[in-house]
């Protein structure tokens, strides 16, 4: 499937490179140190969205109105163009279509025994909670964001991924993957995103 998708979505991925060369100096793909199944820490491919020191002069996590970012990056990261590399992680076999969202090791450190359940199967490039979640940056404002995301958002989206995992079929990954799609058009409330 991630190479039908790929060779499906291979003019969308040319033209998104171009916008990254032409949008601003620097590599067109950023590899970011994500972990997956089993502790296992791996490179998540990512249409570069920062500038190309972005993370030496600032945090692990983008948060609401996050000058790092480029012109190009920001209407990437809003209609998730910047995550289409990703297929190649799934054809390579560090991850999945669905599954829980791979963290920054920094933040995996802090995962309860429970939550470290997450990481028996493959991380995702969508999942239950990312849907949910899916304007989390604009949450992510003031100088508290961290204290935020570690005691509230962090926790709020391994719970939903738990629950996800302890029911999921076929039919539910699909969902989430229809979901997605829908999301990237049809922006709503982060209040409705939360608690939908």
């Amino acid at each position: 499937m991630s190479f039908i998708l790929l060779v499906i979505l291979s003019p969308v991925m040319v033209i998104a490179a171009v916008c990254v060369r032409l949008g601003s100096e620097g590599p067109v793909i950023y590899r970011a140190q994500r972990v997956g199944r089993g502790g296992k820490v791996f490179s998540l491919y990512k249409f570069r969205t920062m500038r190309p020191d972005a993370d030496k002069s600032g945090q692990g996590i983008t948060t609401a109105n996050d000058e790092r970012v480029t012109g190009v990056g920001k209407w990437f990261r809003k209609l998730k163009v910047d995550e289409l590399p990703q297929l190649v992680n799934v054809l390579k076999g560090d991850m999945s279509l669905v599954g829980p969202r791979p963290e920054d090791p920094r933040y995996v450190a802090l995962y309860t025994e429970k939550q470290k359940r997450v990481l028996d199967v493959k991380p995702g490039i969508t999942s239950e909670a990312s849907v949910r979640y899916r304007s989390e940056e604009e949450m992510l404002a003031g100088a508290d964001w961290e204290t935020a995301y570690v005691n509230t958002i962090m926790p709020d989206k391994l719970r939903i991924e738990l629950e996800y995992l302890e029911h999921r079929t076929l039919w539910s990954d699909l969902r989430v993957l229809w979901r997605t799609a829908v999301c990237v058009f049809r922006p709503r409330d982060k209040a409705e995103e939360v608690t939908s």
